[in-house]
């Protein structure tokens, strides 16, 4: 059982040097972008706790067939606990509202002929070269070829200055490359536009071209930009324009015959051909009736209507002409594809491409590369603006790519995910080297991939409620998931970028793709625009528990992971688990996001889960109820004591959600008793909400606070934070 062979401290160690480049330790994950991925190492601990034999660290890396075993995941999203229960042999059922999610978790168990699909993305790519390669050339300075790469064009947005009808450029600072990854500094002049690269960042100098003095400053600042000619200030962004324009100033570009001698990066300023490859882009898009560029209006809601803020009224807008005529050939080539399967999978790759072909990604300025659209979890609008190359660069191996963001990249990464169906693998650090454990007699799939066995497994995968599951009762012998946490991503508005596109490329007949968007009024995230608050959250996440609880087997677990900063957030978790008739036999920590995510970068969000294992009964070796802040402040060092012997060195905001989590199962230990699930959900919130507070959150923290100043706790090295 779980609450007797989990081990803490090796699945924390785990979880947290996959988190740290996670498709380098399950590269299935690479099919296509979800959000707030937890880790595969957590769910394969979870399952082999619950049904080996051995002692977990000596079950991990063996290979391992559960067959026989039913395992549910109501919430799937990207499918990590499904594909990890399916790798080791369980039969898995699947379900999720969102029909983005219904597809990703489909190509990623899916079998598919990995030769034919290699085959097909190669002709679709080459077919693209002829098409419109030459849109994506430029004339390289050293050697004066007119056939180098361009890997991204950089975008400045502009204002028409009503006063005087100069275009403003909205540069924000006019550094485009630092001497991290580039020998030099690369900075933009504000008066002849050309590129200087200097060693000195802080006092740059004049431009070489123009001598006008250079600067990091640049005009755009809090919303406001003074034209230049006029001295007219104006503020941005202003709907009522329309979507933003923007002026191409910079490339980045690749010389396969001068990189050898060439130190650093290639960087230019557009000349007269540059801009005239674009005008042939726009005229190419005019001159075409565009099947597959969707005409969908961008609906309110929390994320888009950032979106709204900039201008942006449909989802076309938020694409360069370039992009779009490049995004059409390519859905025209893969509907020519007659490999159902392989057109499927190459319709996913277009969707997944779509994060780096808009106008809304961004250039890392140390790193060098585009930042996908994605990479905060919402819409970020700035000022300059990153377009990829789509075709891609090759790279002089197979399997590389000079660059990110194009088919090159998308279909390479794609290749070794599913290959990875076939041959998956742990990663187990030996004196100080990674090595690969293959693990033959395991494999991902609703069959085995490209070798011809018959050998097949059941996989359920729906697009709809889970609560609406029809799951005969006793029929589970596990639910895992990972629920929407509160209203911390917007998944649909989110997917609906992508889902506009996509719906296009699939079958016609296909009923998860007929609505218009993913959005749907059983989602489950709090939504101010919809009007979603606490109550709704906790009804919905009660309905699908209780149908969940329904289908297991008696005493068998429902596993979930949750963090939030709130413990408001926490009331609807609570109510599930009272609502399903269950109670919380352990709750338990695990890292499961990267410190260093852009979306959570210094804001002091907890990057531990509480791992909640729930079931019909408490079983032996379930945890003590804690009754005072003190007992309770014990539980939680224990837990920090854990992760430290991981490596793991834990945040306030970290044993704020390990508190959280402990303070929810008590709760539920305490009303569980006298729980009456008919009760209004009003009455339901209020009941919750006291005894969560009855120990008091302050109280622990501060009895925490004592302990890790006692000198015999200093000495023995037992801080809790």
């Amino acid at each position: 059982m779980i609450e007797e062979r989990f081990d803490v401290s090796f699945v924390a160690d785990l979880a947290l040097r996959e988190k740290q480049i996670q498709q380098n330790y399950r590269p299935i994950i690479a099919v296509h972008k979800w959000f707030a991925r937890r880790p595969g190492t957590l769910f394969r601990s979870l399952l082999l706790s619950e049904f080996a034999e051995q002692p977990l660290r000596e079950a991990y890396f063996r290979d391992h067939q559960l067959t026989g075993i039913s395992v549910a995941d109501p919430f799937m999203g990207g499918g990590t606990p499904l594909l990890e229960s399916n790798r080791l042999g369980c039969d898995v059922y699947g379900y999720d509202i969102n029909p983005m999610s219904y597809w990703i978790v489909r190509q990623e168990i899916e079998h598919l002929d990995l030769a034919s699909y290699r085959r097909a993305a190669d002709r679709l790519r080459a077919n693209l070269e002829s098409q419109i390669g030459h849109l994506y050339r430029t004339r390289c300075l050293k050697c004066g070829s007119p056939d180098a790469y361009v890997k991204y064009f950089l975008w400045v947005k502009t204002l028409g200055c009503k006063a005087c009808g100069h275009d403003l450029d909205l540069f924000p600072g006019y550094l485009i490359a630092e001497d991290v990854r580039h020998p030099m500094n690369v900075l933009v002049c504000p008066s002849c536009g050309e590129l200087n690269e200097r060693r000195d960042r802080k006092s740059p100098g004049p431009c070489s071209h123009c001598q006008a003095a250079l600067s990091l400053k640049g005009p755009a600042a809090r919303s406001g930009c003074r034209c230049e000619r006029c001295k007219t200030v104006h503020k941005y962004p202003d709907p009522a324009r329309g979507a933003p324009a923007h002026r191409m100033f910079a490339i980045e570009y690749y010389c396969p015959s001068c990189k050898p001698s060439h130190k650093g990066r290639f960087f230019k300023k557009p000349d007269a051909d540059d801009v005239r490859r674009y005008a042939d882009a726009e005229a190419a898009l005019g001159g075409v009736a565009t099947r597959f560029v969707p005409d969908e209006t961008i609906p309110s809601g929390d994320e888009t209507n950032r979106l709204h803020r900039w201008g942006y009224r449909f989802y076309r807008e938020m694409f360069n002409s370039r992009q779009l005529f490049g995004l059409e050939q390519s859905c025209r080539l893969i509907v020519a594809e007659k490999d159902e399967r392989v057109r499927h999978a190459l319709s996913t790759n277009l969707s997944d491409l779509l994060r780096y072909q808009n106008m809304l990604c961004r250039y890392d300025t140390m790193a060098l590369k585009s930042l996908d659209i994605f990479s905060v979890h919402g819409f970020p609008v700035g000022l300059i603006q990153c377009e990829s190359n789509l075709l891609g660069i090759p790279g002089e191996s197979v399997g590389t790519s000079v660059g990110s963001g194009g088919w090159c990249n998308i279909a390479d990464k794609f290749e070794k995910a599913k290959a990875y169906c076939d041959e998956p693998f742990e990663v187990r650090h030996v004196a100080g080297r990674k090595v690969k454990v293959w693990l033959s007699g395991e494999w991902i799939g609703d069959r085995r991939n490209g070798n011809g066995s018959p050998e097949q497994r059941r996989v359920e995968i729906r697009c709809g409620d889970a609560k609406l599951a029809e799951l005969p009762p006793h029929s589970l012998d596990a639910v895992l998931t990972d629920p929407p946490y509160y209203g911390s991503v917007q998944y649909a508005e989110l997917m609906d970028f992508c889902y506009v596109w996509l719906r296009r490329l699939v079958p016609s007949g296909d009923e998860a793709f007929k609505a218009v968007t993913t959005r749907h009024t059983g989602e489950l995230t709090e939504n101010d625009d919809m009007d979603r608050g606490i109550e709704t959250f906790a009804r919905g996440l009660s309905a699908v528990f209780a149908r969940m609880a329904e289908a297991l087997k008696p005493n068998a677990p429902l596993v979930f992971t949750y963090h939030h900063n709130k413990l408001e957030a926490y009331i609807p978790v609570a109510i599930a688990i009272l609502d399903s008739g269950l109670t919380c036999s352990a709750a338990v920590p695990c890292p499961a996001e990267m410190e260093a995510s852009i979306h959570i970068n210094g804001t002091g969000s907890s990057i531990v889960d509480t791992v909640f294992v729930c079931r019909k009964t408490l079983v032996p070796a379930s945890q003590p109820v804690a009754h005072t802040p003190d007992e309770l402040a014990s539980i939680v060092t224990a837990d920090v004591q854990s992760l430290r012997e991981a490596g793991f060195e834990t945040s306030a905001g970290d044993v704020r959600c390990l508190i959280h989590g402990h303070l929810t199962r008590n709760t539920v230990a305490r009303l569980r008793d006298r729980w009456d699930k008919s009760r209004l959900i009003t009455a339901k919130v209020v009941g919750v909400t006291h005894s969560l507070n009855s120990i008091g959150m302050n109280a622990v923290l501060a009895h925490l606070k004592r302990v890790s100043e006692a000198p015999e706790r200093v000495e023995d090295g037992c801080l809790p934070f």
